[in-house]
This record gives structure tokens, sequence and C-alpha cells, in this order.
């Protein structure tokens, strides 16, 4: 009888996945640990408020960015007018920008002592204006900030389509604008669902939006009953609540990504666009225009004013020492995530089968994961795993100290590993895609196999893949918030721990310098995924 037996591949790949999947069990665990005064409280007056605060800013937020994300793809892709090859790059820049970073630069913009309220209520009498910190507010900041998701996947999409799409319609009766509403949008609706799908998720795992508006969603929740009720089961019990509409979310973007086809409409069809010629041209270019300006000129700008007034005073050695913690922690963050990730590719690829695609599925789910979520969920078993620790050295070793994991870099980096493990696969994985079989037969021929193939073979042709992947998750992990702020040590305060403390305190001005750090090293990704990507057709 043959046993079989799991090898290192496939071993690896579950360890991977379990990682994952440690912070939900742990997150649902916590129904286990009742205590009925907290979850009465929780029940009575947190859900129902957190639940229509959640629905609502999904809402709002799915139609800003669905509305922003379409219209504009669709006249970049489409449509031919003043500014679209520069455009065509970009609408991307807002991707650089931390949704919490134009947040609190629109409250101090737009509050009733900013000064356009201030220039009406003086030439103009007018008061009566709507208020920046309320649930449009904040709906309308993510819009901007999250757009590009669905701007970046249907200008693709429509590209595909092509002109003659929209000229077959056209020649069974159609006029362009039903042509559009009953041809191009329903072609277009996987990917239109995909890039939202994408926005909502980035929606429920926000924190420091909705920490700067003081709008209440699970994820403030969960920080509040962690560090203002002091009870870690309140807040995974909270967690698991998010992780339900989270894993609906997946289950949702999973399904519109499995309806995708795509129908090859020749190069040429591609770059035929339709032709904006005077005022519909500058009206198209002036839409877009305002939109960027919006959700990247404006910010930036006062931002760099902010950093020229407070530069001189607030530039000292603490700057650069949270300078140094970020790109230290990004820097560790992404030399792991590329590694796990390099490995977990090519797992996938020296075990094929339905058993992996599976394990791989799960082993990157963790991007979909709140990073309050994942803190929570990962803090509480490495928690007991020190105590039991610490009281077996204090057994056998005598050990006196009170933490061996708790208050290190672990906890911090396995999140970040967790989080952004699928930033890191897709380019991989996809890079490894691209090489086929034939030189790997070739190179076992030729008496290179095993490490040796992936070392000399696979890793020099994988070069751009695995840049790309350790630029977009250094970046990403330099903008991220909740983990940073509730797992790190003492004393490692990074750029945007700096900037939610300045925040809180209502410091738009010396927020400023930290933000603007964080925007430039932005810039990174957007560069990257305009090569990507490519420009649209010229």
């Amino acid at each position: 009888m043959v046993y079989w037996r799991p090898d290192g591949w496939r071993l690896f790949a579950w360890s991977v996945a379990a990682l994952v999947l440690v912070p939900v069990l742990v997150s649902f665990a916590s129904f286990a640990r009742l205590d009925g005064d907290t979850l009465a409280h929780l029940g009575e007056f947190v859900l129902p408020e957190l639940l229509l605060n959640t629905f609502w800013l999904l809402l709002g937020v799915g139609l800003g960015v669905g509305l922003l994300g379409v219209s504009l793809a669709w006249l970049v892709a489409m449509c031919e007018f003043p500014g679209r090859r520069l455009l065509d790059w970009a609408l991307l820049l807002p991707l650089a920008l931390p949704a919490y970073v134009t947040a609190f630069v629109a409250i101090d913009l737009l509050d009733f002592s900013g000064p356009p309220q201030s220039w009406l209520r003086a030439h103009w009498g007018i008061t009566d204006l709507p208020e920046i910190r309320s649930r449009g507010g904040v709906i309308g900041v993510m819009s901007l900030a999250l757009y590009p998701y669905v701007y970046l996947i249907c200008k693709n999409a429509f590209a595909t389509q092509g002109a003659i799409a929209l000229e077959a319609a056209q020649s069974l009766g159609l006029s362009r604008t039903r042509g559009f509403f009953r041809v191009a949008l329903p072609m277009a609706r996987p990917w239109i669902a995909a890039g939202l799908m994408l926005a909502l998720m980035e929606t429920l795992a926000d924190f420091g939006t909705v920490a700067v508006f003081n709008y209440d969603t699970f994820t403030t929740a969960i920080y509040k009953a962690w560090y203002s009720l002091f009870s870690l089961p309140a807040a995974a019990q909270l967690a698991s609540v998010l992780i339900v509409f989270v894993l609906l979310a997946v289950v949702v973007e999973q399904r519109s990504r499995s309806q995708m086809r795509f129908g090859a409409v020749g190069r040429s069809a591609a770059s035929k666009r339709i032709t904006l010629a005077g005022a519909p041209g500058w009206l198209a270019s002036g839409y877009a225009w305002t939109v960027l300006l919006l959700a990247f000129g404006v910010p930036v700008t006062q931002l760099m004013v902010w950093t020229w007034d407070v530069a001189a005073t607030d530039l000292d050695a603490r700057y650069w020492a949270f300078a140094w913690h970020s790109v230290l922690l990004a820097g560790l963050g992404a030399l792991m995530v590329v590694a796990v990730a390099l490995l977990l590719a090519y797992a996938g690829r020296q075990r094929p089968g339905p058993n992996m695609q599976w394990t791989q599925r799960i082993a990157t789910l963790g991007y979909a994961f709140p990073g309050a979520v994942l803190a929570v969920g990962l803090f509480i078993p490495v928690a007991a795993l020190d105590n039991a620790l610490i009281e077996l050295g204090r057994a056998w070793l005598g050990f006196a100290g009170t933490e061996i994991l708790k208050g290190t870099l672990l906890v911090m980096l396995l999140a970040y590993l967790v989080r952004f493990l699928a930033v890191g696969f897709g380019p991989i994985d996809s890079g490894l895609q691209r090489i086929t079989r034939n030189v790997d037969e070739a190179a076992r021929s030729l008496g290179c196999s095993g490490p040796h193939l992936l070392a000399r073979v696979h890793l020099p042709m994988l070069q751009a893949s695995l840049t790309t992947a350790a630029a977009l998750t250094f970046v990403d992990i330099m903008k991220e918030m909740p983990i940073t702020l509730m797992t790190r040590p003492f004393g490692w305060d990074t750029l945007a721990v700096r900037v939610f403390e300045m925040t809180s305190e209502g410091e738009w001005e010396r927020a400023a310098l930290p933000s603007l750090a964080i925007v430039l090293a932005g810039t990174i990704p957007i560069l990257l995924l305009t090569r990507r990507f490519g420009a649209s057709p010229a």
C-alpha cells in the first residue's frame, strides 16, 4: 500500500494558509469567553450605530467611486480630448495619497473657519453650508481617495472594447448614449464590480480616515475596545462581525472575477477613439482635471505650505527616528513578504493542482482583512504563547521578565505578512506564469535542478516581478496605520503613527511633514503601475 505524504512545498503552503486563518479563528473563538456586561453594552449602544454607519459608508463610497472611476475610465480609454495622455497616468496619483491625509486637509480647508467658508461669509453673507465633519464629508473624501481602483481596472476594460463595439451598437440604431448604457457598460460590468469590491474592502479596512472624522465604524470600535475598555475579547468579537462583512465582499468579488471574459478586438479597434472637439472636449478635460485637483493637487499643495511653515521648528531628530522606523519596518516587511510570496508561488509551480490553488487563495486572503482585525487576531495567541513561555522560564530558569514575544516586532511583522502577502504574490506569480516549462526542462537537461534551478534560472528572470512586488509592499507598509498603531513596541513610532497623533490633537499643520514624506514614498508604486499596465494606446 502506498501512503501519500505531504512534501516540503505543500507543508510550507499549508503553514502560510494556517497563519492567515489564525486571526479569523481567534476572532470567532472569542465568543467562547463572553463577558455579559460588555456584550450587552456592545449590543445596545455600539453595534446598531456601527452597522448603520458602515452601511451608509459602503453605499456612499460605492456610488462615489463608481461614478468617478467609470466616467473617467470611459473618457480616457474611449475619447480623445485635450490633456488625455497626461491624465491617463496622472489620474492614478491619488493612490499615493493616504485617505487619512486627504481627510485632515479637507477638514481644515472646508471647516467653518476654513478659507472658503470665511470668504463666502465675508463677501456673500452665505452661512448655511454643508458641514464637512459629517457622513457626507467622509464619503466624499474616501470617494476621491479610492476612485483609482475602479478607474485603473475599468480603463483597461473599456480599452479592450474599442470604439468598434460602440459603432456596432450605433449601426443597430442605438444612439451613442444608449449604446454606452446598453452595450459598453454591460460588457464592462465584471471589471466594474471587481474595482468596486476592491474599493469597498479598502473602505471596510480604513481606520485613519474615519478616526479623523470621528465617524465610528468597526475599525475605530475595535481600537477603542482594546485601548479604552481594555477588553481584548470585546475587540475580537467586534473583529469577528467585521470579518463576516469582509468574507461576503470577497465572495462577491471572486464571483465577479470568475465572470470576466476577454474578447480580442484588435489593436486598431482599441486605439480608435471618439474625438471630442470644441466645447465637449474642454468639458471632458475640465471634469478630469477638477477631480485630479480635488483628489491630489489641493491636498498636496496644502501639505507643502504647512510643511514650509513648520519645518524650521518641527524638523528635528525625532523625525529622523520616525523616518528610520518607517523605512526599517517597511524594508523588513517587504523582504519577508517577497520571500514568502516567492516560495508560495514556486510551491504552486512545483505542485500544481486544485488543492494548491485553493491553498494559495487562502494564503493571500489576508489583504481583504482590516489591519485592526489582524492586530487583534494575532496579538491574542502571541500573548497566550508569551505567558506560557514566561511560566516555563520562571519554573525552569528563574526567568524574572514580564515579556518575551510581546513588546517585540514579531506581532507587527507577522501582521504585515498576513495583510500584504497578496500584494507581493500577484506580481511574482504572474512572472512565474510567463516562464514556460520548456525553460525548466532545458535547464534540467544541463544538470541544473532543485534550488539551483530557482537561484540560477528563475530568479534572474523574475527580477522585474520581484522589484515590483517589493516596491508595492514597501509603500503599502509605509502608509499602513492600524497594525503599526496597535502592535508597535514602545518607542517605535513611525510617520503614520505621528500623523495619527497630530490629527488626534487637531494639529493639522504639524501632521503635514510626516504626511508629505509618506506621499513622496507613495509615488513609487504609481510609476510601477503605469509601467506595468501601460498607458492607453495613443
